[in-house]
């Protein structure tokens, strides 16, 4: 069953009795920053990080009742939703919550009025209380409310429908509400990963495509390892996942169709291919292709068609991510003598080196706000790094052995990448957010490489 977003406001007629019982929380579709008071502590990104404490009990329901749900019951389901935020509100650095095992849990009328006594008394400066109810056709109906303690103020409320299923897609979407509030940032929680699950030795390696949420959960994997996958990358409407396969040394490019578990080739050739990439808009295909010893980047509509080259300089030009607006594309080329990053118009018009930090740069990505470009630098340790489109402020953001291949999240305040180990030659999953002081590891069921961070759910 498919999942369903829908503002509360819509339920008075299809649920008459938690209308009754509650008044619904109206929607925040867009989960931007509102214009209420209250909020002690406002945090960005380019300060430093706040200790803003925030409880998250337990999520209330009117009536404890199975559910379809793998988290079982409407009560369960409560608790499992707390725990969600809570791990996505601790994990991104910001905040310092504390979840529902150490908390007591409010009844479902203290949902809308909390005691706040209690919460000050905890050290508490804000609240997020919720409930989970049982619909009569079966879907969930989650609520979610932020409260100032100190100020007993709501300061924003959301919530949503959704199938049994899909109850973990509720609480992401309630972390964002509440990250959008206190930060001023876009969201990013409701998103999913795609990266390449690796097993088996280092000379048979089976690289396969898997795909996950933005938290590690509702993991699965999507070709077989017959044939090798990499470079996976969600399309801008999360449809599709481009991919490039390898069987018996000979590479394609493929549109897997994430819904209908089908895939539909885009380019096949006999020579060398790497990195394919979408367009913003999704009309389009970067790819490389190397022939006679020259690499060069091509373009080609995603729909099919015929391939046309944007660069045509000796050496080896790779990559490809185009700016936020379509109007540039970034890519790394060797031209120079060494791996550097340049910067070109959409068309491969006017075609320039950013980089000039001694060593070697490779694989950069474009932030989602257009800010930033991400890249590997490689001064005898590979590192993440950011720098400004224009080649200035470069700062490194981890200081490990191999970090490589760094994604943005859909809000372009953290990023992912791929770790190396030194050694066993283990690859892992890693994000950083852009002070470089937060880092963690992601859980994947194997080793895993070229994460593929995709935009907000729709």
């Amino acid at each position: 069953m498919k999942f369903r977003l829908l503002p509360l406001l819509l339920l008075a007629a299809s649920a008459p009795v938690l209308a009754q019982q509650t008044a619904a929380p109206t929607a925040t579709p867009s989960a931007q920053p509102t214009e209420e008071g209250g909020l002690s502590g406002a945090v960005s990104d380019e300060s430093d990080w706040q200790d803003l404490g925030i409880a998250i009990p337990a999520f209330a329901t009117n009536e404890d009742v199975p559910t379809q749900a793998s988290s079982g019951s409407t009560g369960a389901t409560g608790f499992a939703v707390a725990q969600v935020i809570t791990a996505d509100l601790r994990n991104n650095g910001l905040f310092k919550p504390v979840g529902p095992d150490s908390l007591p849990r409010p009844s479902f009328e203290q949902v809308q009025a909390p005691e706040f006594a209690t919460w000050s008394g905890r050290s508490a400066e804000m609240l997020v209380q919720g409930y989970v109810r049982a619909s009569g056709d079966g879907n969930l109906t989650v609520g979610c409310y932020l409260y100032d303690v100190a100020l007993k103020q709501q300061l924003t409320k959301a919530g949503w429908v959704v199938p049994p299923s899909d109850w973990r897609r509720a609480a992401h979407k309630c972390a964002d509400v509440i990250y959008s509030r206190l930060s001023g940032e876009s969201p990013f929680f409701d998103s999913r990963i795609a990266y390449i699950a690796e097993t088996g030795p280092k000379d048979r390696r089976m690289k396969r495509l898997a795909i996950m949420d933005s938290d590690g959960a509702n993991h699965r994997f999507v070709t077989t390892g017959q044939a090798t996958a990499l470079t996976p990358r969600f399309s801008p409407d999360y449809k599709s996942i481009l991919y490039l396969s390898y069987l018996n040394g000979n590479p394609r490019i493929y549109i897997y169709d994430v819904e209908r578990n089908t895939q539909r080739l885009l380019v096949q050739s006999t020579n060398p291919t790497f990195a394919p990439r979408w367009s913003p808009d999704g009309r389009w295909v970067l790819y490389s292709m190397a022939i006679g010893g020259n690499t060069d980047i091509y373009r080609i509509p995603s729909a099919g068609g015929t391939a046309l080259k944007l660069t045509d300089s000796p050496g080896i030009d790779i990559g490809g991510s185009f700016s936020p607006d379509g109007s540039k594309i970034v890519f790394e080329s060797d031209r120079s003598g060494s791996q550097q990053v340049y910067v070109m118009n959409a068309d491969g018009s006017d075609q320039h080196r950013v980089s000039f930090f001694g060593g070697r740069s490779a694989t950069p990505e474009w932030s989602p706000r257009g800010d930033q470009i991400a890249f590997t630098h490689i001064a005898g340790n590979f590192r993440i790094a950011v720098m400004s489109p224009g080649g200035g402020d470069m700062r490194y953001l981890t200081d490990s052995w191999q970090d490589e291949a760094p994604t943005w999240a859909p809000n372009g305040r953290i990023i992912q990448f791929f770790r190396t180990a030194r050694g066993s030659g283990k690859a892992s999953i890693w994000q950083v957010d852009l002070t470089g002081r937060n880092e963690r590891r992601l859980p994947t069921p194997v080793d895993g490489s070229d994460p593929a961070w995709g935009p907000i759910r729709p």
